[in-house]
């Protein structure tokens, strides 16, 4: 390389470097104009520092040399600057942490785009003194193999996704300006859950709990992809070897959660299915729909049974059925609904038995305690109703949520009502008195979904945008995970699933040694990385990617990491090494 060229690499790292410095002084920096608002995170500013570097760089080139072409481009430049100025209208640069404020006109925006011509003329004088003869992403492909083949790919994918997202800049000065707020916080943090001491409808103690970074053990071990839109329902059956879930798609899907394979869908709601669950003995399914009708179908033979009817209806509800639970017993289930009511209907025959009626507004849940006596309901009402099972007589109504309560649980041992909220709380209750334990905060949004460890001692709660393990006998953060609502928990209390984007299912598995990941990361080498056999060799990057992250030992540094992370790296290269027998064979 010539030393024109290594002035010139020099150039760029400079420019790239000041752009770490100003984004770590500057902080937060955004665009706003008729358009809107747009921030800048510290990656792009590193890119306009590299580009500022890239044009001083053509400058001096175009001084020695006295090449008349970078005129030229800084024209061009110049007149695009000055079309997207008159394009976007007036825009300013903000900068709240040190106070800066100023606008952008069509001149600074023509000069603006001088520059970027500058830079695109010092890139190409760059390459070409380089005498590189390949196109950049060319470069990268091949380079990209040879790292591969040095089985050092794993670490520079870790890397290069972390500096393009700008995770690892933004982490490094986020930590420095939020430490002092952090240790504020965690003063706050109380230690232990405190019954209240007065009346559940004063104010209750509110546990703000931050993440305990020592009980990070849940990992997604598969994603299961099989629904062509949002699920919205998931079941395990007792055995902990199947599940099901129900999607907009207007299916229910039949999952093997020990290998990640679909094995059936069923079919026959006329829309969006809402509600699943599976029978205690494991040989039946229902699912709830919006098309307001409750189906049946047998598990074993996958024959549809029957659909939950009254009177002459041949509907089960007037209107979507949001929720669905069995009695431990088998012998009733419940369903709640738009139409503001809870059934109750016989678990063998599916004829209606009772109907409850108290609610004002849509019954988003229901939940039946462990010794079939009491069913709680959750209502967009705000409230909570505790109902006597055999009499149907209400017991108790509870009003301490600010929003909808869009999802109820018992605990285990039958004592302990758990209820999620709009309001984004989740709230501890006495089943038997309506006695209020303590409230977690710690989601920023609607809880959806609540599912109980059976041990009775972790809580996983779901939204829209994550997955948090709860201590309950403590109330702490045990882990977040990137997932979202709805969620459930096998019957060992290994394996929870939740929802995610684009209606897909993951699996989380609680890993206590080497040999529990190992075993699950095994299979094909699609299985391995949780896509499609013909997925497209960028979706099959990006999944690999992702799994680097979550596995690779310089982040984690377990050896069950490492053991997961070799058994990644196994599934790509043979991945790669199909990819290429195809190419040779097209060839």
């Amino acid at each position: 390389m010539k030393s024109t060229s290594q002035t010139g690499a020099a150039f760029l790292a400079g420019g790239s470097v000041a752009g770490v410095g100003i984004s770590s002084t500057v902080g937060g920096i955004g665009i706003v104009g008729s358009f809107g608002g747009i921030g800048i995170g510290a990656a792009p500013v590193v890119g306009i520092g590299a580009v500022a570097g890239a044009a001083v760089y053509g400058a001096f080139q175009a001084i020695t040399e006295g090449d008349a072409l970078a005129c030229g481009v800084m024209g061009i430049g110049a007149i695009g600057g000055a079309g997207v100025a008159s394009l976007v209208g007036g825009m300013g640069l903000v900068a709240p942490k040190i106070g800066l404020a100023f606008g952008i006109g069509t001149v600074p925006m023509a000069g603006i785009g001088a520059v970027v011509g500058l830079a695109a003329y010092g890139i190409a004088k760059l390459l070409d003194e380089s005498e590189v003869k390949e196109m950049p992403l060319q470069l990268f492909e091949r380079m990209e193999e040879k790292v591969l083949q040095m089985d050092y790919y794993s670490t520079v994918a870790i890397e290069l996704g972390l500096f393009l997202s700008g995770e690892d800049i933004n982490q490094k000065f986020a930590a420095l300006e939020v430490e002092d707020e952090l240790q504020a916080l965690k003063a706050k943090v109380k230690k232990q859950v405190l019954p209240p001491k007065s009346h559940p409808s004063k104010t209750e103690p509110k546990i703000v709990s931050q993440p305990n970074q020592l009980q990070k053990r849940w990992k997604c071990v598969r994603i299961l992809k099989g629904h062509v839109a949002a699920v919205n329902a998931l079941a395990i059956n007792p055995d902990g070897q199947t599940c099901i879930s129900g999607s907009n798609d207007r299916t229910v899907c039949l999952w093997n959660l020990n290998t990640g394979k679909w094995l059936y869908t069923f079919s026959g709601h006329a829309d969006a299915v809402l509600s699943v669950a599976i029978s205690p003995n494991g040989q039946q399914i229902i699912s709830g729909s919006v098309d307001r009708k409750i189906s049946r179908w047998q598990l074993d033979t996958k024959q549809y049974h029957r659909t939950f009817s009254y009177l002459d209806s041949p509907y089960s509800h007037n209107g979507f059925v949001n929720s669905l639970a069995y009695s431990s017993d088998s012998k009733i289930i419940a369903s709640a609904s738009t139409d503001e009511t809870i059934r109750i209907w016989g678990g063998y025959t599916g004829t209606l038995k009772r109907t409850l009626n108290g609610h004002t507004n849509t019954v988003l849940s229901v939940a039946i305690s462990p010794d079939c006596q009491i069913l709680v309901s959750g209502s967009k009402d705000q409230t909570m109703k505790i109902w006597d099972v055999k009499t149907g007589q209400q017991r108790c109504i509870l009003t301490q949520h600010l929003a909808a309560v869009n999802t109820v649980i018992i605990s285990p041992d039958g004592q302990t009502l758990i209820s999620g909220s709009t309001d984004s709380t989740i709230k501890l209750w006495n089943l038997y008195t309506g006695e209020l334990h303590c409230t977690l905060a710690g989601h920023t949004t609607a809880v959806l979904s609540l599912a109980i460890h059976p041990d009775g001692k972790i809580l996983a709660s779901g939204s829209q945008h994550n997955i948090i393990l709860w201590n309950l006998q403590t109330g702490e953060i045990l882990h977040t995970l990137d997932g979202s609502s709805p969620v459930a928990f096998s019957s060992s209390g290994k394996i929870l699933l939740s929802g995610a984007k684009d209606g897909v299912i993951k699996i989380w598995q609680h890993i206590q040694n080497c040999g529990d990941l190992t075993t699950i990361l095994s299979g094909e080498w699609w299985e391995v990385l949780g896509i499609d056999q013909d997925a497209h060799h960028e979706q099959v990057k990006s999944a690999y990617r992702k799994l680097a992250r979550l596995y690779h030992p310089d982040v984690n540094g377990s050896a069950s990491d490492k053991a997961a992370m070799q058994a990644i790296n196994r599934a790509y290269q043979e991945f790669q090494s199909k990819k290429w027998q195809f190419a040779k064979y097209l060839a």
